[in-house]
C-alpha cells in the first residue's frame, strides 16, 4: 500500500494501530491524546474490521481493559495525557512484571508547557521506572512506523511498549506514508498459565526476567534504526537531542548540514554505546531533549568523566516550558530570533465558560447560597467548570487532580471548616471521585458535593460521559440518603428554587448531593444540527 495521508501525529498513532493488526483500543479523552481514540472510533476501516473502540471510566480501568485482551492474545493499544498515567500507573508498574501476551502499546501524551494540563512531567521517567522500553517519535511518520514495530517488539520482547509523544507532535500535520494492513492475531492464551499471577514467588521469578531483558532493549534500541548518530566536521561540540526536539534542531540549519555530531534518541533505554561514542569525540556536548533533563541526567550519572555537559541542568535551555526554534538557536550560541513583544494595547482573551454554559447558572446559585459565610471553601476539580476559579465568578478555590475536589472537601470538613463544599463533573465523578464520595458516607462527613451534570465530557470535546442517566442511583448505591440528593435545572427560571436548596443543603452537618443537571451547550447545538439534517433527509 503505497498511500499517503495528511495526519496529525495522533491520527498517525491510530491508523497505524488499525493497520498494524490492533484489536482494540482503550482511552480516557485528555488533552493532547484525545485524537487518536477519537480517529479509531470514526474509522470506517476499524468498524469493518470489528476493532474495539471506545472511551472507559478512567485510565486505570483502561490499563487493565488493554492488558486483558493482551492476555487473549490480541493486539491492543491504551491512550492517555501525562497526568493520565499517573492513575494508571498501578496497573502499567505491575504489567511490566505480568508482561504482554498480545501486543501492548501504551500511549502517553505529554503536555511541556502546561497548555492544558497540571504539571509537566515526563513520561519517559514511567519508562525508566518500570524499566521497559520507551519509543519517543521526532515525526508524524515515526509515529507511525513506532506503531509497527512497536507491536512486533512488545510481541517477541513479551512485555508493554511505553510510547511518549508531545503536544506538539499529537497536534501537528504531515504526510505519512501507510504500511501493508495486516491481520489480527486471533486469540492465544498465554503459554505460561501463571504468567499474570503476580503472587510474590511469581512476581519475584518474573521480575528477574525483566531485568535479564534490559541488554535486549537496549540492542533493540541498537539496532531499530529510530537512534541515528550524525558525524560532524567540528568537534567542538557534540549534540544529543530527543522526540520533537530534533525538528528544533534542524530547523537552525535550513540546509540541514549540520557542522557537529549528532545524536539523535528516539527509543529508550538510552544506547550507551552510541552515547560514548559521540562524548568521546567531542569537546562538550549539548542536550537537547522536550521535557524533563532525562537523558541529561543519565549521562551525567555514567558517562561523566569532566567534559562539559550543557542543557536544562545548567541554564543553557531553560528549566520549565517547551522548545522551540529561539531556544535552541541561543542554546547554539545563535542569535536571539524572538519577535517582538506583544504590544501592551493587546488585550489578553483569557478563556471563559460558553455564553448558556449550565455552569454559569449553577455557580451564580453557589456564590449567593455561601454570602453569609467566609470565601474559601469550595473544593473544585478538572473539567470545564474549573474555570469558575476566574472572574466574573471566582467561586472555586482548588482545582489539583481529577476526585480530589470531593476528598479535599472531605480533609477540610475533618478540620472543622463547615460548610464544606465539593464541585465535580459528571465524568469527573465516576472516572474518580464515587470513592472519596463512599468516604465521605462512611465516615458521616459534613459536606456538600455539587455534581454538575451536563451529560457529557465536556472539556474533551464531547464524547460520551460513564456517568449518563446513573449520578443518583450512584449516590443511593454509596449511602447518600434519598432525602439530602437533589436533582436542579440550572438555568435563570430556576434561580430562586435552587438557590433555596443550596442554602438549605449547606446547612446539614452529614452528605448531601446536589446534581445541576442541563445538556453542555455545545453538544446541545451540535444535537440539534444532527436532528434538523435527519428530518431533512
Amino acid at each position: 500500500m503505497d498511500q499517503k495521508l495528511m495526519l496529525l501525529g495522533d491520527e498517525a498513532i491510530a491508523q497505524a494501530a488499525i493497520d498494524a493488526g490492533m484489536s482494540g483500543i482503550y482511552a480516557y479523552p485528555g488533552t493532547p491524546s484525545t485524537e487518536i481514540t477519537e480517529y479509531v472510533i470514526q474509522s470506517k476501516e476499524a468498524k469493518s474490521g470489528q476493532i474495539r473502540a471506545g472511551w472507559s471510566t478512567n485510565e486505570k480501568t483502561a490499563m487493565e481493559s488493554a492488558l486483558g485482551m493482551s492476555y487473549a492474545g490480541k493486539r491492543t493499544m491504551v491512550c492517555m495525557k501525562h497526568v493520565g498515567l499517573n492513575v494508571a500507573a498501578d496497573v502499567f508498574m505491575n504489567s511490566a512484571i505480568t508482561g504482554a501476551n498480545g501486543g501492548l502499546i501504551v500511549v502517553s501524551a505529554d503536555d511541556p508547557s502546561m497548555h492544558s494540563s497540571q504539571n509537566e512531567q515526563d513520561s519517559r521517567v514511567y519508562g525508566k521506572f518500570a524499566l521497559l522500553p520507551v519509543l519517543e517519535p521526532t515525526n508524524q511518520q515515526d509515529a507511525y512506523d513506532m506503531v509497527y514495530y512497536g507491536f512486533d517488539m512488545s510481541e517477541k520482547l513479551g512485555v508493554p511498549v511505553l510510547m511518549r509523544i508531545t503536544t506538539r507532535l499529537a497536534h501537528s500535520r504531515a504526510g505519512v506514508v501507510r504500511n501493508p494492513t495486516r491481520a489480527q492475531n486471533e486469540i492465544h492464551l498465554p503459554a505460561n498459565p501463571r504468567q499474570f499471577i503476580l503472587l510474590p514467588a511469581n512476581a519475584r521469578r518474573q521480575y528477574k526476567s525483566l531485568l535479564n531483558k534490559q541488554l535486549e532493549f537496549e540492542k533493540y534500541a541498537l539496532e531499530s534504526g529510530f537512534n541515528v548518530l550524525t558525524d560532524g566536521n567540528d568537534k567542538s561540540m557534540g549534540i544529543i537531542t530527543t522526540g520533537i526536539a530534533y525538528n528544533y534542531l534542524l530547523e537552525n540549519y535550513p540546509d540541514r548540514h549540520i557542522p557537529f555530531p549528532v545524536l539523535k534518541i528516539a527509543q529508550y533505554p538510552m544506547p550507551h554505546s552510541m552515547v560514548a561514542e559521540i562524548y568521546n569525540s567531542c569537546e562538550k556536548l549539548l542536550i537537547l531533549e522536550e521535557g524533563y533533563p532525562v537523558v541529561e541526567e543519565a549521562i551525567k550519572g555514567f558517562m561523566d568523566n569532566g567534559k562539559t555537559i550543557h542543557g536544562r541542568l545548567d541554564g543553557t535551555v531553560p528549566r520549565d516550558g517547551e522548545l522551540n526554534p529561539n531556544i535552541v538557536a541561543v542554546a547554539l550560541g545563535n542569535k536571539d530570533t524572538r519577535g517582538k513583544e506583544i504590544p501592551s494595547i493587546v488585550v489578553g482573551r483569557p478563556p471563559s465558560l460558553c455564553k448558556g454554559c449550565p455552569h454559569i447558572y449553577s455557580y451564580n446559585a453557589l456564590n449567593e447560597a455561601l454570602e453569609r459565610w467566609s470565601k474559601g471553601r469550595v473544593f473544585s476539580d478538572i473539567g470545564c467548570y474549573t474555570l469558575g476559579a476566574l472572574d466574573p465568578f471566582d467561586a472555586i478555590n482548588t482545582c489539583v487532580d481529577m476526585g480530589a475536589s470531593i476528598t479535599m472537601a472531605k480533609g477540610a470538613a475533618d478540620a472543622g471548616l463547615f460548610p464544606s463544599v465539593a464541585v465535580i463533573g459528571d465524568s469527573t465523578f465516576t472516572h474518580s471521585g464515587i470513592t472519596g464520595l463512599i468516604d465521605c458516607v462512611k465516615d458521616k462527613s459534613q459536606i456538600t458535593v455539587v455534581i454538575l451534570d451536563n451529560e457529557t465530557t465536556a472539556m474533551t470535546g464531547g464524547q460520551d460521559s460513564s456517568a449518563f442517566g446513573r449520578i443518583e442511583d450512584i449516590c443511593i448505591g454509596v449511602g447518600v440518603e434519598k432525602d439530602h440528593i437533589f436533582v436542579l435545572d440550572p438555568s435563570p427560571k430556576h434561580h430562586e428554587k435552587n438557590l433555596g436548596i443550596m442554602k438549605q443543603e449547606l446547612e446539614y452537618k452529614g452528605v448531601s448531593v446536589i446534581i445541576p443537571r442541563r445538556e453542555c451547550i455545545q453538544t446541545a447545538v451540535k444535537h440539534h444540527k444532527e436532528l434538523k439534517k435527519a428530518e431533512v433527509v
